[in-house]
């Protein structure tokens, strides 16, 4: 009989970096499609969420960035999506930030890119839902920003 897995919780931090009306993308290669994630990444323990958020914008795209707000929180519980018998044992939190470049947004290239990563891109806001963006309960959100500023708000446990 197996043992029953207990989900390990990762916190992590994400940026919606906007900038004259483009929101900045990285492109990647995962399990077989080309998509596109938010800059960002998992928080070490002892550090807050903000500092999260600027140093791994900056390690993944080169961009120093001021934080402005939190927009949203995002659960993913792999035991509850389409690959549940592959990441029952994952459970994210993610909290994403808006952020605005206080560096030259032209002078892209992090020092510390993830492995999946094959690029970064400026992105107008309303080409968003046409990406395969991951984790797609972003995209109209995102894309929103647009046109106003939301409240921060709980997304759910969502793929």
């Amino acid at each position: 009989m197996n043992e029953p897995i207990t989900p390990v919780i990762r916190t992590s931090a994400k940026a919606v970096v906007i900038h004259d009306g483009r929101v900045l993308l990285q492109r990647a290669a995962w399990e077989g499609q080309d998509c596109y994630f938010l800059p960002g990444g998992g928080q070490n323990p002892g550090e807050p969420l903000d500092e999260t958020v600027r140093r791994e914008v900056h390690e993944e795209t080169g961009l120093t960035v001021r934080v402005d707000r939190m927009l949203w929180l995002r659960e993913y519980i792999g035991a509850h999506h389409q690959n549940a018998a592959t990441e029952a044992g994952t459970h994210r939190i993610e909290t994403i930030f808006a952020c605005t470049p206080t560096s030259d947004p032209h002078q892209l290239g992090g020092h510390h890119q993830d492995d999946l990563q094959t690029g970064l891109e400026w992105v107008p806001l309303d080409k968003v839902t046409t990406l395969n963006l991951l984790p797609h309960a972003l995209r109209q959100p995102i894309a929103a920003l647009a046109s106003t500023t939301p409240p921060a708000d709980y997304l759910g446990d969502v793929a």
